[in-house]
């Protein structure tokens, strides 16, 4: 046997191996994982991934356009860098229900979808909100069990610890390991069997502990409660009600899935700024209460937990991100690429952001850019709000 043919065999032999490896450790998301990152230049997700997906529609049915009245603007040097460095596709500014400002980039426009990423979360919990709205959800004490009862340990872990990222499940949150929860459920082709293989622990109850897999489990005890799917549901009793102009598209784990609840509603930013719109009126749109407002109240509240270190946490809700912005109150959600949506009741304003990166935050703090995000949105109304 020549040299080559034996080459040949032995890559041939180690392929097969690590085939086997993976299916047997059931790691077969690798796969997709490289085609989907590195095999394509990047280390991580894209904000058009949904192409490369299955989807499942999020019906808009009952658009009410957004008033206009736009602000002649200009970025100054540094503003255009910062959105030049992060990339930013899609900037709009609502002020007193009007769209005041929106700019776009690399060809999006006001109707291009794009990734949410974990915004999604704060879109699960406002659908549990409307659960507790129309009577689908009980109590915010129910417990996993009461939904899926095959879940290992979930007679421990209510609905609110979910939503308080409290559960003290194990699931890890790296979004650099390719083995970690967050690549085998984006990558990987069934989200109820993995995200049903972990299990309660309990040890960091009661400190605040970031995980995409609390969100997954309450968008299953949606689908258990209403017997409906997470996007019809959300379509029905949210995204039909709030004015939406376009279809959205939230991405599945396969064909008629489960969706990556957790991340991976497609939309544009000014149908993204409704969210914001729904929650800074306290739950209610066009004069139909969609989600309590005790509901909406609890959730912009500091979670009663500790960081890591011990210290308080002040700035989380209920899958909402908290914190101030010239001592005003700001509620936002936000995705790992820099996607935002920015609310500042005081003054009625909300800022979309969609764009491809962002400013990794250090420790317990917010992303900095969002504090530029703000001041750009308060320099567009010449600080007369």
């Amino acid at each position: 046997m020549n040299k080559g043919l034996k080459k040949v065999l032995l890559a041939l032999g180690v392929t097969i191996l690590l085939h086997f490896v993976l299916v047997v450790t059931g790691n077969l998301h690798l796969y997709p994982t490289l085609n989907n990152t590195i095999f394509k230049g990047r280390f991580g997700p894209a904000i058009d991934e949904f192409q490369v997906f299955s989807n499942r529609e999020v019906k808009a049915n009952n658009h009410i356009a957004w008033p206009e009245k736009l602000n002649e603007f200009e970025f100054s040097e540094i503003e255009s860098e910062l959105h030049k460095e992060l990339k930013t596709v899609a900037f709009v500014v609502v002020k007193d229900d009007t769209v005041r400002y929106e700019h776009y980039w690399d060809g999006y426009d006001k109707d291009s979808k794009s990734n949410s990423f974990s915004m999604a979360k704060s879109l699960v919990s406002i659908a549990i909100g409307a659960a507790l709205q129309d009577g689908s959800i009980q109590s915010l004490d129910q417990t996993i069990s009461d939904f899926i009862p095959e879940f290992e340990g979930g007679a421990q872990v209510t609905i609110r610890d979910l939503l308080m990222m409290n559960s003290g499940i194990n699931f890890d949150e790296d979004y650099i390991n390719p083995f970690a929860y967050p690549a085998r459920a984006n990558y990987g082709d069934d989200l109820w069997k993995l995200t049903l293989g972990y299990e309660y622990q309990g040890d960091k109850k009661g400190q605040f502990t970031y995980l995409s897999g609390n969100t997954q489990l309450l968008s299953f005890i949606i689908n258990k409660a209403t017997g409906k799917t997470l996007s019809d549901y959300f379509s029905e009793n949210v995204w039909s009600k709030i004015g939406a102009k376009n279809d959205a598209l939230w991405s599945l784990d396969n064909d008629n899935g489960y969706e990556k609840a957790f991340c991976c509603f497609n939309s544009n930013a000014r149908d993204f700024a409704r969210i914001g719109k729904l929650y800074l009126d306290s739950g209610k749109f066009n004069g139909e209460q969609i989600v309590p407002s005790w509901y909406v109240s609890e959730s912009l509240k500091e979670v009663d937990l500790v960081e890591k270190n011990g210290d308080p946490c002040i700035r989380y809700g209920y899958q909402w991100w908290l914190t101030s912005f010239r001592d005003k109150k700001v509620f936002y959600a936000r995705g790992i690429l820099g996607q935002y949506i920015l609310v500042i009741p005081e003054d009625e304003v909300i800022i979309c952001r969609l764009g491809h990166k962002r400013i990794k935050p250090k420790g317990n703090e917010h992303p900095n850019e969002i504090y530029a995000y703000m001041e750009m949105a308060y320099r567009i109304f010449g600080e007369n709000l």
